[in-house]
Protein backbone atom coordinates (compact mmCIF):
# COMPACT_ATOMS: atom_id res chain seq x y z
CA UNK A 1 0.00 0.00 0.00
CA UNK A 2 1.37 3.42 -0.96
CA UNK A 3 2.04 5.89 1.84
CA UNK A 4 -0.33 8.90 1.78
CA UNK A 5 0.96 12.05 0.13
CA UNK A 6 2.16 14.69 2.58
CA UNK A 7 -0.18 17.65 2.17
CA UNK A 8 -0.27 19.36 5.57
CA UNK A 9 0.66 22.61 3.82
CA UNK A 10 -2.77 22.82 2.18
CA UNK A 11 -4.23 23.92 5.51
CA UNK A 12 -1.38 26.30 6.35
CA UNK A 13 -1.80 27.89 2.90
CA UNK A 14 -5.45 28.70 3.60
CA UNK A 15 -7.10 32.01 4.48
CA UNK A 16 -8.44 30.43 7.66
CA UNK A 17 -4.92 29.64 8.83
CA UNK A 18 -3.75 33.14 7.95
CA UNK A 19 -6.41 34.58 10.27
CA UNK A 20 -4.50 33.13 13.23
CA UNK A 21 -1.80 35.68 12.43
CA UNK A 22 -4.07 38.66 11.86
CA UNK A 23 -4.19 41.72 14.09
CA UNK A 24 -1.48 43.16 16.27
CA UNK A 25 -0.74 39.93 18.16
CA UNK A 26 -0.42 37.95 14.93
CA UNK A 27 1.77 40.68 13.50
CA UNK A 28 4.05 40.36 16.53
CA UNK A 29 4.36 36.60 15.96
CA UNK A 30 5.31 37.11 12.31
CA UNK A 31 7.74 39.89 13.20
CA UNK A 32 9.64 37.56 15.56
CA UNK A 33 9.67 34.76 13.01
CA UNK A 34 10.81 37.05 10.18
CA UNK A 35 13.65 38.48 12.26
CA UNK A 36 14.89 35.03 13.26
CA UNK A 37 14.84 33.65 9.72
CA UNK A 38 16.53 36.67 8.13
CA UNK A 39 19.22 36.63 10.79
CA UNK A 40 19.92 32.93 10.21
CA UNK A 41 20.12 33.49 6.44
CA UNK A 42 22.56 36.38 6.73
CA UNK A 43 25.65 34.31 5.74
CA UNK A 44 24.16 33.80 2.23
CA UNK A 45 23.00 37.16 0.84
CA UNK A 46 21.10 36.85 -2.43
CA UNK A 47 20.95 33.04 -2.10
CA UNK A 48 18.46 30.84 -3.89
CA UNK A 49 15.88 29.75 -1.31
CA UNK A 50 13.40 26.88 -1.58
CA UNK A 51 10.53 27.36 0.88
CA UNK A 52 9.01 23.89 1.31
CA UNK A 53 5.39 24.11 2.37
CA UNK A 54 5.69 27.90 2.27
CA UNK A 55 2.29 28.61 0.75
CA UNK A 56 1.33 30.37 3.99
CA UNK A 57 3.26 33.30 2.52
CA UNK A 58 4.61 34.39 5.89
CA UNK A 59 8.17 34.65 4.58
CA UNK A 60 7.81 35.16 0.83
CA UNK A 61 7.61 38.95 0.88
CA UNK A 62 10.37 39.48 3.46
CA UNK A 63 12.70 37.11 1.60
CA UNK A 64 12.04 38.70 -1.78
CA UNK A 65 12.47 42.20 -0.34
CA UNK A 66 15.78 41.10 1.21
CA UNK A 67 17.08 40.05 -2.20
CA UNK A 68 16.70 36.28 -2.08
CA UNK A 69 15.65 34.25 -5.13
CA UNK A 70 12.60 32.45 -3.74
CA UNK A 71 10.80 29.33 -4.90
CA UNK A 72 7.79 28.16 -2.90
CA UNK A 73 7.13 24.42 -3.05
CA UNK A 74 3.55 23.35 -2.35
CA UNK A 75 1.92 19.95 -2.36
CA UNK A 76 -1.03 21.20 -4.44
CA UNK A 77 -1.64 24.05 -6.93
CA UNK A 78 -4.07 25.55 -4.40
CA UNK A 79 -1.10 26.30 -2.14
CA UNK A 80 -0.10 29.16 -4.45
CA UNK A 81 -3.08 31.34 -3.56
CA UNK A 82 -1.46 33.31 -0.74
CA UNK A 83 1.88 33.79 -2.53
CA UNK A 84 0.45 34.77 -5.93
CA UNK A 85 1.08 38.41 -5.02
CA UNK A 86 4.76 37.62 -5.69
CA UNK A 87 4.63 34.64 -8.06
CA UNK A 88 2.07 36.30 -10.32
CA UNK A 89 4.46 39.12 -11.17
CA UNK A 90 7.61 37.03 -11.35
CA UNK A 91 9.16 38.15 -8.07
CA UNK A 92 9.08 34.54 -6.83
CA UNK A 93 8.37 31.10 -8.29
CA UNK A 94 5.84 28.48 -7.27
CA UNK A 95 6.17 24.74 -7.81
CA UNK A 96 3.39 22.23 -7.08
CA UNK A 97 4.87 18.78 -6.48
CA UNK A 98 5.29 15.97 -3.97
CA UNK A 99 6.99 17.60 -0.97
CA UNK A 100 9.09 14.48 -0.40
CA UNK A 101 10.06 13.97 -4.05
CA UNK A 102 9.55 17.20 -6.00
CA UNK A 103 11.71 16.20 -8.95
CA UNK A 104 14.41 18.77 -8.24
CA UNK A 105 18.11 18.04 -8.51
CA UNK A 106 20.23 17.40 -5.44
CA UNK A 107 21.57 20.66 -3.94
CA UNK A 108 19.37 22.64 -6.32
CA UNK A 109 18.97 25.56 -3.88
CA UNK A 110 21.47 27.28 -1.62
CA UNK A 111 19.15 27.20 1.40
CA UNK A 112 15.98 25.20 2.04
CA UNK A 113 13.37 26.52 4.48
CA UNK A 114 10.44 24.69 5.99
CA UNK A 115 8.35 26.45 8.62
CA UNK A 116 4.90 25.53 9.91
CA UNK A 117 5.29 22.03 8.43
CA UNK A 118 7.48 19.64 10.42
CA UNK A 119 5.05 19.13 13.36
CA UNK A 120 2.19 18.22 11.01
CA UNK A 121 3.69 15.64 8.64
CA UNK A 122 3.53 11.89 9.20
CA UNK A 123 6.81 10.96 7.51
CA UNK A 124 9.17 13.28 9.35
CA UNK A 125 12.35 11.39 8.51
CA UNK A 126 11.53 11.37 4.82
CA UNK A 127 10.83 15.09 4.87
CA UNK A 128 14.15 15.75 6.62
CA UNK A 129 15.92 13.62 4.02
CA UNK A 130 14.30 15.62 1.22
CA UNK A 131 15.19 18.98 2.79
CA UNK A 132 18.79 17.90 3.27
CA UNK A 133 19.10 16.54 -0.26
CA UNK A 134 17.82 19.74 -1.88
CA UNK A 135 20.01 22.18 0.08
CA UNK A 136 23.49 23.18 -1.04
CA UNK A 137 24.54 24.91 2.18
CA UNK A 138 21.89 24.94 4.89
CA UNK A 139 18.38 24.04 6.02
CA UNK A 140 16.21 26.21 8.30
CA UNK A 141 13.22 24.63 10.04
CA UNK A 142 10.98 25.37 12.98
CA UNK A 143 9.50 22.96 15.48
CA UNK A 144 7.78 22.92 18.90
CA UNK A 145 10.34 21.72 21.42
CA UNK A 146 9.68 19.41 24.34
CA UNK A 147 11.98 21.64 26.40
CA UNK A 148 9.13 24.13 26.89
CA UNK A 149 5.49 24.36 27.92
CA UNK A 150 4.88 22.07 24.92
CA UNK A 151 5.99 19.21 27.16
CA UNK A 152 2.36 19.22 28.35
CA UNK A 153 0.85 20.11 24.96
CA UNK A 154 -1.57 17.19 25.13
CA UNK A 155 -3.08 18.50 28.35
CA UNK A 156 -3.33 22.03 26.94
CA UNK A 157 -4.70 21.05 23.54
CA UNK A 158 -8.31 21.66 24.58
CA UNK A 159 -7.45 25.21 25.67
CA UNK A 160 -5.55 25.84 22.44
CA UNK A 161 -8.46 24.53 20.37
CA UNK A 162 -10.88 26.72 22.29
CA UNK A 163 -8.83 29.81 21.42
CA UNK A 164 -7.94 28.98 17.81
CA UNK A 165 -11.04 26.99 16.85
CA UNK A 166 -9.53 25.00 13.97
CA UNK A 167 -6.19 23.98 15.46
CA UNK A 168 -4.71 20.56 14.70
CA UNK A 169 -2.83 18.06 16.85
CA UNK A 170 0.90 18.46 16.33
CA UNK A 171 4.07 16.56 17.10
CA UNK A 172 6.41 17.93 19.74
CA UNK A 173 10.10 17.09 19.32
CA UNK A 174 13.11 16.98 21.57
CA UNK A 175 16.00 19.11 20.35
CA UNK A 176 18.19 16.01 20.20
CA UNK A 177 15.65 14.18 18.06
CA UNK A 178 15.68 16.93 15.42
CA UNK A 179 19.45 17.31 15.47
CA UNK A 180 20.10 13.57 15.22
CA UNK A 181 17.64 13.16 12.35
CA UNK A 182 19.44 15.85 10.36
CA UNK A 183 22.85 14.52 11.41
CA UNK A 184 22.03 11.29 9.60
CA UNK A 185 22.02 13.35 6.38
CA UNK A 186 25.23 15.24 7.09
CA UNK A 187 23.94 18.37 8.83
CA UNK A 188 24.94 20.05 12.08
CA UNK A 189 23.09 22.83 13.97
CA UNK A 190 24.74 26.24 13.73
CA UNK A 191 22.02 28.65 14.82
CA UNK A 192 19.08 28.33 17.20
CA UNK A 193 16.40 30.96 17.82
CA UNK A 194 13.65 29.99 20.33
CA UNK A 195 10.65 32.24 19.81
CA UNK A 196 8.32 32.53 22.84
CA UNK A 197 8.38 31.49 26.47
CA UNK A 198 4.58 31.45 26.84
CA UNK A 199 2.25 29.57 24.46
CA UNK A 200 1.18 31.54 21.40
CA UNK A 201 -2.43 30.53 22.11
CA UNK A 202 -2.23 32.39 25.43
CA UNK A 203 -1.29 35.62 23.67
CA UNK A 204 -4.09 35.11 21.16
CA UNK A 205 -6.52 34.70 24.05
CA UNK A 206 -5.23 37.82 25.81
CA UNK A 207 -5.36 39.80 22.56
CA UNK A 208 -2.74 42.35 23.62
CA UNK A 209 0.43 42.75 21.57
CA UNK A 210 1.98 45.22 24.09
CA UNK A 211 1.45 42.68 26.88
CA UNK A 212 2.96 39.90 24.77
CA UNK A 213 5.98 42.09 23.97
CA UNK A 214 6.42 42.97 27.65
CA UNK A 215 6.25 39.36 28.84
CA UNK A 216 8.56 38.09 26.14
CA UNK A 217 10.96 40.99 26.52
CA UNK A 218 11.34 40.21 30.21
CA UNK A 219 11.69 36.48 29.52
CA UNK A 220 14.40 37.12 26.93
CA UNK A 221 16.30 39.47 29.25
CA UNK A 222 16.28 36.80 31.96
CA UNK A 223 17.51 34.12 29.55
CA UNK A 224 14.30 32.12 29.89
CA UNK A 225 13.35 32.24 26.22
CA UNK A 226 16.77 30.97 25.14
CA UNK A 227 16.44 28.03 27.54
CA UNK A 228 12.75 27.21 27.27
CA UNK A 229 11.29 29.07 24.27
CA UNK A 230 9.23 27.46 21.52
CA UNK A 231 8.84 27.08 18.60
CA UNK A 232 12.54 26.92 17.79
CA UNK A 233 13.82 28.23 14.47
CA UNK A 234 16.90 26.12 13.77
CA UNK A 235 19.61 26.46 11.14
CA UNK A 236 21.57 23.35 10.20
CA UNK A 237 24.52 23.47 7.82
CA UNK A 238 25.86 20.76 5.56
CA UNK A 239 29.10 19.39 6.98
CA UNK A 240 32.13 19.82 4.76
Amino acid sequence: MLAPREDADIETSSDAYARRFSGAVGGYFLEKQRAAVLELLRPWPGASVLDVGGGHGQLTGPLVDAGYAVTVLGSDPACEARVREWTGVGRARFLAADLLAPGLADRSHDVVLSLRLLPHVKRVRELVAALGRLARFAVVVDYPTRRSVNAVSGLLFGLKQGVEGDTRPFTVFSDREIEETFAAHGYSPTGRRPQFLAPMALYRALGSAPLARAIEGTAAALGLTAALGSPVVLRLERRG
